[in-house]
């Protein structure tokens, strides 16, 4: 390619061309020409989902201002990390209402917690939230049937009285078998979308590994140690076979990925959505290594709009390690176990009382 420059526009123009070229050159190649996206990735980032309201339509902050949330984040973290009192009373009947686990009762420390320390950027600015359309960069509102159901679901959140409430009820009760806990309790799937799609940052085990062939891209997640594995040019399955994390299938727009996913069952890894989910995908590489990863959710049954985000995948150093899921090994059975010792409490007339 020869960069040609006759005049003060076309040397505006060429250099542009040239500055383009190189990069795309410079991007690492497979043997079929296309951008190699395999490694590892930390997706960690401060940045939230939603936009806070009070930031209305702001897409952007300054560089001031993300080292100041950065600097705000450092110093919970650090005071999190300190050595707790042994003497220290009991935490209130219920919390004691501040932020954490149950009103503060317990939950992870901060040595478990890795979410980032730092505001996403995306072409060089610091971004307010991974949603940019709606142009407030939150989802649209869930549709009136949803809310009603999400009202009943929630009727089951109650405050452990040490009772058999479920049993005054004529329905399934919340404990009735294990089938009926949360995807993320059971272990099966990570919370928070991570495993997707579509892809989001969660609380800790954010790094991701991509292995890339011309006929599959295997997506790796460190959280629960999800899958993903997305045909290359071919068709969906059909639409009896369903799964969490639907079928994927991709194709190449340039030195774009592009992957679409449907056949979701009635639980995907997105919370809230239903089987009619369908996610569009796209994947684009920079020169830095980064990957510039973004996505547009589609579920009519649940929310009232389509809503898209984009966010970075910096590279990373670290590996995707093990991950062992002791919440689903003991305290799953557990909470099985305890439901039936209060339900025995009922029968034999102690009602928890003892």
């Amino acid at each position: 390619m020869k960069c040609i420059k006759t005049s003060v526009t076309l040397l505006l123009s060429a250099g542009a061309m040239c500055a383009l070229w190189a990069q795309a050159a410079e991007f690492p190649r497979t043997a079929d020409g296309k951008p190699d996206f395999s490694g590892f990735y930390d997706i960690a980032t401060i940045t939230p989902l939603q936009r806070p309201e009070f930031l209305g339509d702001r897409k952007f902050i300054s560089a001031e201002e993300a080292e100041e949330a950065r600097s705000r984040v450092a110093a919970r973290k650090s005071e999190g990390d300190k050595t707790s009192d042994p003497e220290r009373d009991a935490p209130p009947d219920g919390g004691d209402g501040s932020p954490g686990a149950a009103g503060n009762v317990g939950g992870y420390n901060s040595f478990w917690i890795d979410n980032g320390d730092d505001t996403n950027q995306v072409n060089g600015e610091f971004r307010t939230s991974i949603i940019v359309e709606p142009a407030n960069g939150r989802r649209p509102k869930f549709t009136k049937a949803t809310q009603a159901k999400r009202t009943k679901r929630r009727s089951n959140y109650r405050k452990n009285s040490g009772t058999a409430w479920w049993l005054e009820r004529d329905e399934a009760g919340p404990y009735d078998n294990p089938e009926q806990r949360p995807l993320a309790e059971r272990c099966l799937l990570g919370f928070g979308s991570t495993s997707g799609p579509p892809m989001l940052p969660v609380l800790y085990n954010n790094v991701k590994q991509i292995v890339q062939t011309p006929k599959h891209v295997m997506i790796l997640n460190e959280m629960v140690h999800d899958a993903r594995v997305i045909r290359m040019d071919d068709k969906h399955l059909p639409d009896t076979i369903r799964s969490y994390m639907g079928d994927s299938i991709g194709h190449w727009e340039g030195d774009t990925l592009v992957v679409d996913t449907s056949n979701f069952n009635d639980r995907p890894g997105l919370s809230g959505a239903s089987s009619s989910l369908h996610v569009v995908e796209r994947f684009q590489a920079a020169t830095d290594g980064t990957l510039l990863y973004s996505f547009t959710v589609n579920d009519d049954t649940i929310w009232e709009g389509a809503w898209s985000g984009e966010y970075s995948w910096p590279k990373t150093d670290s590996v995707v390690f093990e991950y062992a899921c002791h919440e689903g090994n003991y305290a799953l059975g557990n909470i099985m176990r305890g439901a039936r010792i209060l339900e025995q409490d009922v029968l034999t007339g102690k009602g928890g009382d003892e």
